[in-house]
């Protein structure tokens, strides 16, 4: 199963209680946050921004393999990164995309935009339209 989990870095800044956020396996991401909350939250959304970056430029996602407190993006942001990583692996046109999720090219081609918000349920079908099931999960916060 796929997390789009990272390993973050926090390393207090010269502010007292701030914290840079630095993620060793996607150097891209970097953030700040005046508390550990916040720095946590900046952190998600930083790793989001980057890893769909990633997807947009055709760069594939980095293995995760440093060790450190784990990292993952918001759930939306998670899910359009499987969608959109997953097309770009499944060797089919945004027609065909469109086609089997029964909506029109330009729908597909928002879904596909990094972007552009899309809700879940659609997000879903086209997991399911190439082979794929989302899975969500729940843990301590």
């Amino acid at each position: 199963m796929k997390t789009y989990a990272y390993a973050a870095t926090f390393e207090p800044t010269e502010k007292q209680g701030g914290f840079t956020v630095t993620f060793p396996d996607v150097p891209e991401a970097i953030t700040e946050g005046d508390d550990m909350a916040e720095a946590r939250e900046m952190a998600a959304d930083a790793l989001g921004v980057a890893l769909l970056t990633y997807l947009e430029i055709g760069k594939p996602l980095p293995d995760a393999t440093a060790e450190g407190a784990m990292i993952m993006p918001d759930p939306e942001v998670a899910a359009k990164i499987a969608v959109i990583e997953t097309f770009q692996t499944a060797g089919i046109s945004r027609s065909e995309l469109a086609r089997r999720i029964g909506k029109d090219e330009k729908e597909a081609r928002r879904l596909l935009d990094p972007n552009v918000s899309t809700k879940l349920p659609l997000m879903v079908a086209a997991l399911a339209a190439m082979g794929k099931r989302l899975v969500i999960g729940l843990e301590a916060a």
